[in-house]
């Protein structure tokens, strides 16, 4: 009995296989991208591919004197920080005109224009984690503006995709890269495993906590967690990591108050030690899947991109949650 519903459950997930013959598993609810890193995000009807992940996202990062990138884990004030581009950055061929910028809005500043368009100076030094290279500097009204709102010295940069390559953990996605993302170009998360959480926590949070580029739904709660091979829009995901939470989650992206939900409620189901129980643990939460897109690998093509409505079709699933790389 127990084989026959993992069976039934199996091919649930795989939502009948095919890239267009089944049945989806799944359909795109949302697509978000973060232009700057640790700021908020833009939903977008539409993204194309590049070969760091969705064009524009985590392009720019602030960094402090010394060209350490900040991210809400320190400043959580980064989560009150808006971000506007033009509509038009989302389609596929669009590229931008000197009068094009980036709009950027926090509480008590004007709002301060980048060019998207302009010629750059050269800052070195730079540092996400455990890369450093150089990026493109915003200059000092972009340095000024971050620095009165931090009160302390910052400069906004940009990401040098001409000269810097940032790889993905090659334990875990050989080949691919990123930009200022954490670890990988993709994160996967869906509204069923949102809900379920929200049944047993006392305050429900929103699917901001945990700042997915892609939201889908109609499917199981956490079954992403399985999600081995998908297509959307015949391009082809490839699901390599469980995404192990930081403090991110925790922090009220309306205010940029920290508290200790949802995390302490995830640990009590959603820890290593409860998906993972065969493999070290250490006291990890998961939520979401990474991703990377095998397109990306490639030059420019037509079609590269994808749509909120579009289906989700699974061709390979994990068996269970400990088998999936984390």
């Amino acid at each position: 009995m127990a084989m026959e519903k993992a069976a039934s459950f199996l091919s649930s997930l795989l939502g009948g296989g095919g890239g267009g013959g089944g049945e989806p598993a799944a359909t795109v609810k949302s697509i978000f991208i973060y232009p700057i890193k640790s700021c908020r995000g833009l939903a977008v009807p539409q993204a194309p591919i590049a070969s760091t992940g969705f064009r524009w996202d985590r392009q720019w990062v602030v960094v402090n004197a010394k060209g350490r990138a900040y991210t809400q884990r320190v400043e959580p004030k980064l989560a009150l920080v808006q971000v506007e581009l033009p509509p038009e950055a989302f389609d596929e061929d669009w590229q931008p005109t000197p009068d094009d910028h980036m709009a950027i809005r926090a509480p008590g500043m004007d709002t301060l224009k980048i060019p998207l368009a302009a010629e750059h100076a050269t800052i070195d030094d730079v540092s996400v984690w455990e890369w450093s290279g150089s990026a493109y500097d915003e200059g000092a009204e972009a340095a000024e503006w971050f620095s009165t709102y931090f009160g302390k010295p910052s400069r906004l940069v940009r990401f040098k995709e001409a000269s810097e390559t940032r790889p993905t953990d090659p334990d875990f996605a050989q080949g691919y890269k990123i930009a200022f993302n954490d670890c990988f170009p993709f994160l996967i998360a869906s509204q069923g495993s949102l809900d379920a959480l929200n049944e047993i926590l006392k305050e429900p949070v929103p699917m901001n906590r945990f700042r997915p580029n892609i939201l889908v739904d109609g499917c199981h709660p956490y079954s992403e967690d399985l999600w081995k091979t998908i297509k959307i829009n015949n391009l082809t995901f490839l699901g390599v990591k469980l995404c192990n939470r930081c403090k991110v989650p925790t922090i009220n992206q309306e205010n940029g108050i920290p508290g200790t939900e949802p995390t302490e409620t995830l640990l009590t189901f959603r820890s290593d030690q409860v998906l993972r129980p065969s493999h070290k643990n250490k006291r990890q939460v998961y939520f979401g899947q990474n991703l990377v897109c095998k397109e990306s690998l490639s030059g420019k093509g037509k079609g590269k991109i994808i749509k909120v409505g579009d289906p989700v079709y699974v061709l390979q699933a994990f068996a269970s949650s400990d088998e999936a790389p984390a």
